[in-house]
């Protein structure tokens, strides 16, 4: 899988239409979030409605890396309760560095494995 991530990144990095395709990822990611979100509101973007259960106040910039670069989504924010798309990781760097830390601090003990 990994080889497979690496040849569509190379493929990626190479093509003169690079942003295209980060692009289009980004497009489809904001717009699988507007659906989400407005089944979660009740309400599609911009309209008005008795059944509404939140309201937006905006967005959430954040960093997404795939294979075929980093996407910049805009993650809508509610006033009420929260939202988080499914397909991106929630503290992804977080994690990776606290296992880090562990991984380092457990090879300076020098414990067997």
């Amino acid at each position: 899988m990994t080889d497979a991530l690496m040849s569509l990144r190379a493929l990626v990095e190479k093509a003169p239409d690079a942003n295209v395709l980060r692009e289009m990822i980004g497009f489809a990611a904001e717009r699988l979030m507007e659906l989400e979100v407005g089944a979660l509101t009740g309400a599609p973007y911009g309209e008005n409605s008795t059944d509404r259960l939140a309201q937006r106040i905006g967005y959430c910039d954040r960093d997404w890396e795939t294979p075929a670069g980093v996407v910049e989504p805009r993650i809508p924010r509610l006033r009420k309760g929260c939202y988080f798309p499914g397909f991106l990781e929630p503290r992804r760097l977080a994690e990776k560095a606290l296992t880090a830390v562990i991984q380092e601090a457990y090879a300076r003990t020098g414990l067997p494995a």
